[in-house]
């Protein structure tokens, strides 16, 4: 069994910063990937970020530039780095991992940028 816990959101004024993590427990050896998605009242969730076991990075455009997903495999944990936040991206993250061909979602954690 895997268990995503996120960590680190919280309210912070437009053009802060905040860092989300995203540790995974179980009988994990490694990942294939492990992803930030979000999803703000009303709008479906979308892909924010992901990085491949290999280290392979991908943005959505309207973060690029602002956010910034790393990973450290030996912790199995996975972080999100937003800077230069905007109040567009209040929303409900959530972290998803995909370990040997199956998919985990975390329980989602609450990012409110005020303008």
């Amino acid at each position: 069994q895997v268990h995503l816990v996120e960590s680190g959101g919280g309210l912070v004024q437009a053009g802060g910063s905040l860092r989300l993590s995203c540790a995974a427990s179980g009988t994990i050896f490694n990942f294939d990937t492990m992803n930030w998605h979000r999803q703000a009242p009303g709008k479906q969730r979308e892909l924010v970020a992901s990085v491949t076991a290999r280290g392979n990075t991908n943005y959505a455009d309207s973060v690029k530039e602002r956010f910034t997903i790393a990973r450290a495999s030996a912790k199995n944990t996975v972080y999100l780095q937003m800077n230069s936040l905007k109040p567009e991206d209040t929303a409900v993250y959530y972290c998803y991992a995909q370990i040997l061909g199956n998919g985990y979602w975390g329980q989602g954690i609450q990012v409110t940028v005020s303008s």
